[in-house]
């Protein structure tokens, strides 16, 4: 099973960090991780500064039969803004998974079409996702992995959007996605004859602005003020107060570092939204 999610681009600089916490000396938690590698629990894709560290996402930490890298599987996995998906079978985890898609197919299905912004957020809330203080999602717009979704104060996503929290999606406070943005949180290896998947948890930081159309991917991380413009691709982390847009990605110039507003996505005027 290679089903895998990203976890960082630094994992063996932390090994050193990791073995204090665990207890064990770094040429044991070494032999743990390359035991990880070996026997797919940790996965390496790429080379020098373009490595990228991942592991299992299934929730294989039970099964592991090595010891010391079944404790670092369970560490690595606090480090991932997501719950990974259980081993299915007759058990709770399968049952309460079941039942989380089972509601947010009904959210998707019929909740997202009541013109209630109270009665759509607390669907949401009760399903796991975690919705600041006058934030908004409006009508239309589909959710997936609804238990990953954060969302700070005063934000909004409008119409007709989808939203793929299933590897973690982290949004911040005065956040503005417009409509008919996709967040994708994964999708598969290409390469692999068994299809496997493969899923980065998404970031977007405080006053950031996704512009109509735009699709971040799995992995994307924008930073505080960051504007993507419309029907722009983004697979990368861009910096901070910096705008975006075109073929590529590519820097279009970057706003005021003072941003001081607020987005109002559910005030009088959105009543219906």
């Amino acid at each position: 099973m290679k089903h895998r999610i990203f976890h960082s681009a630094d994992l063996p600089e932390r090994l050193p960090a990791l073995a204090s916490e665990l207890g064990v000396s770094h040429d044991e938690l070494l032999e743990a991780y390359s035991w990880g590698l070996n026997n797919d629990v940790l996965f390496v894709e790429g080379d020098g500064e373009q490595a990228r560290y991942s592991i299992c996402a299934v929730d294989i930490e039970p099964i592991i039969e090595h010891p010391l890298a079944r404790r670092l599987f369970g560490r690595l996995k606090q480090d991932i803004p997501t719950t990974l998906v259980p081993r299915y079978g007759k058990n709770l985890a399968t049952l309460k998974d079941r039942w989380l898609r089972a509601w947010e197919q009904a959210y998707n299905i019929l909740i997202n079409k009541i013109p209630s912004h109270h009665v759509r957020i607390a669907w949401l809330r009760l399903g796991g996702a975690k919705i600041g203080k006058g934030s908004s999602i409006w009508r239309n717009t589909e959710v997936l992995g609804v238990e990953n979704l954060v969302i700070g104060d005063d934000s909004v996503i409008a119409w007709h959007c989808q939203i793929d929290a299933r590897a973690g999606l982290i949004i911040g406070d005065h956040v503005t996605i417009a409509s008919h943005v996709l967040i994708l949180a994964g999708g598969h290896d290409p390469m692999s004859p068994e299809f496997w998947s493969v899923s980065a948890p998404i970031y977007i930081d405080d006053y950031a602005w996704i512009a109509t159309r735009a699709l971040l991917a799995h992995g994307s991380h924008i930073g505080r003020g960051a504007v993507v413009t419309a029907n722009t691709l983004v697979a990368k982390a861009v910096a901070p107060y910096k705008i975006i847009g075109g073929s590529g990605a590519k820097p279009m110039g970057e706003r005021p570092h003072d941003l001081n507003y607020k987005v109002g996505g559910k005030g009088l005027f959105t009543l219906f939204y």
